[in-house]
């Protein structure tokens, strides 16, 4: 299993979401919690899952070059892409409104980007899922936004909260992706990863 095989490295969870904390405990996983500062902006011309994957890397910057032979860092970087535009994390209470008013009654994309990184190695992967939303009245979205203040969430939601459960008519592809971490595919890749690196590198 997995977990056997990690015991030779140190991961490292390169986030502060509890989110995604919660997800690599469920996934029964040994890790540390290593959150560093970065520079979270990126070239105005990558789009989609060109965004989630430089913003993955670029987290991993953080720890390049300063990791032992056994250490492992997954970073990951949600964003949410609805008709060819990125809806960040809100900047107020008006922003998150304005969001979330923007994806009701639509389909977007929730695209990961995950990197890991040792200090031999280092491989990037994304996840994308569609999600479609029920029309929601403006009496709704002010009652999530005031109730669960979701200003940390990149499309001004969390999948897992009153707003999943009221208005998510369809998900195609992972849930979990959409919560912020793609845990199928993290095992699976993480598993591949761990097969290319030697106790001793």
């Amino acid at each position: 299993m997995l977990a056997d095989d990690l015991d030779r490295y140190r991961l490292i969870l390169a986030s502060r979401s509890p989110r995604r904390k919660e997800l690599l405990l469920d996934l029964g996983l040994k890790f540390t919690v290593e959150a560093r500062e970065w520079d979270e902006s990126f070239p105005g011309e990558l789009k989609g899952e060109q965004i989630a994957l430089y913003l993955a890397e670029r987290k991993a910057d953080a720890f390049r070059n300063t990791l032992d032979r056994d250490q492992i860092v997954i970073t990951a970087d949600t964003v949410v892409w609805c008709n060819g535009t990125l809806l960040d994390k809100p900047a107020d209470f008006d922003d998150a409104l304005r969001i979330i008013g923007s994806i009701a009654g639509k389909t977007h994309e929730v695209i990961t980007g995950v990197c890991l990184l040792s200090s031999a190695r280092q491989r990037s992967f994304y996840s994308t899922t569609r999600v479609t939303f029920s029309d929601l009245s403006d009496e709704e979205i002010r009652f999530y936004v005031e109730k669960f203040k979701p200003y940390d969430k990149a499309g001004a939601y969390g999948i897992q909260e009153w707003i999943g459960l009221a208005a998510c008519s369809r998900i195609e592809g992972s849930y979990f992706n959409v919560m912020g971490l793609p845990v199928e595919l993290l095992y699976h890749e993480l598993a591949k990863f761990i097969e290319n690196l030697t106790p001793d590198t």
